[in-house]
């Protein structure tokens, strides 16, 4: 696989303490996490990390892909209290404040305000020197190579994991256009192992059984609601820039950080026919649903974790309470299979 070096960089969520990062027993096996993509559910994430720390089980080397490239370089850089604070932080009106809309060029989303945020919370880290071993997953535009990003700026490597195609633009990284990774691995397992990963845990955000097509299972009635416009006070606090962002994605089929599915037809007798919005994202999440199995199959982990996230939209990233609470209820449940796991690992050394 390749390694991109890119430029020294930062992160989304207010500037914190680096936290010392744990140091796993020696006689352990090295324990990975393969963190998955899956957009604002990747929140989840954090209160998987939280509940395996609070467990006493602290992974030596983690892989991420897309928000989990994201929650993971946090992790591994010390910062993932600094990024639980942001995400706690955010509201509707919040999150599009972040969004720098534009209708020209290759992507919906320019991306420079969170490029700044990230430049400026994580400025001059390297990959490469982080105290936990970390990667993160990118697809290469045009060739369609999976390209593992374990050298160079943490934050250029972030981006180039998130850079979702048609909504973020690609990220240009040694004369390479690099674009989300869960094109190619949405769940790096491959990736951890290769970091050294002796027990690989894998987080699938994705298979959550409740969902068809990214989204809960339910009568095409819900299908028909147009969302309202935010709260009084949050059009306030956004101002009429955010709000005029929000029309526009109303306007496109994605409501309030959710994809409601805002009807532009129906055929008589037939459901009705989602906005552009859904539409896109409904076949992204189908793609990125049969890549996983195929990539998982191959490569399996040694345990799974997938949190129950149906309910949580892929762009709800003003829920991240909830998304921690049920990301720390799935560890919680794995505790058994991951503690037989490494006595498994332990016997075999």
């Amino acid at each position: 696989m390749s390694q991109v070096r890119a430029a020294a960089a930062e992160a989304p969520f207010p500037a914190g303490t680096v936290e010392p990062a744990p140091t796993p027993e020696a006689s352990a096996p090295r324990i990975g996490l393969a963190l998955g993509g899956g957009s604002a559910r990747g929140w989840a994430h954090i209160g998987v990390l939280e509940e395996l720390e609070a467990a006493g089980i602290h992974p030596a080397v983690v892989a991420g892909c897309s928000i989990g490239a994201v929650v993971g370089g946090c992790y591994a850089a010390g910062k993932l209290a600094a990024l639980t604070e942001f995400a706690r932080s955010l509201t509707r009106a919040r999150v599009m404040a972040l969004l720098d809309l534009r209708l020209t060029g290759s992507s919906l989303i320019g991306g420079g305000r969170l490029r700044r945020r990230l430049e400026r919370d994580l400025a001059g880290r390297s990959v490469e020197d982080l105290p936990v071993r970390f990667g993160g997953v990118a697809t290469e535009l045009g060739t369609g190579h999976e390209v593992w990003l374990t050298q160079g700026g943490l934050s250029d490597a972030l981006r180039a994991s998130y850079a979702l195609p048609g909504v973020f633009p690609p990220v240009s990284l040694d004369g390479r256009l690099l674009m989300d990774g869960t094109l190619v691995n949405p769940v790096p397992v491959s990736l951890a192992r290769a970091l050294g990963a002796e027990l690989v845990i894998c987080v699938n955000l994705n298979c959550d059984p409740r969902v068809r097509g990214g989204r809960v299972i339910e009568p095409d009635a819900a299908l028909a609601s147009t969302p309202e416009l935010p709260p009084a006070g949050e059009i306030i606090e956004a101002g009429a820039d955010a709000v005029g962002r929000w029309r526009f994605l109303r306007g496109i089929g994605v409501g309030p950080l959710r994809l409601p599915g805002l009807p532009i037809g129906r055929r008589r007798g037939g459901p009705a026919v989602p906005g552009i919005g859904r539409v896109m994202f409904d076949a992204f999440n189908i793609t990125q649903d049969r890549i996983s199995r195929a990539r998982l199959e191959q490569h399996p982990p040694d345990v799974a974790i997938a949190p129950r996230l149906a309910e949580v939209g892929q762009f709800d990233f003003h829920r991240a309470e909830e998304a921690i609470a049920l990301g720390r209820e799935s560890a919680r449940a794995a505790l058994p299979r991951i503690r037989a796991a490494l006595e498994g690992a332990r016997a075999r050394h």
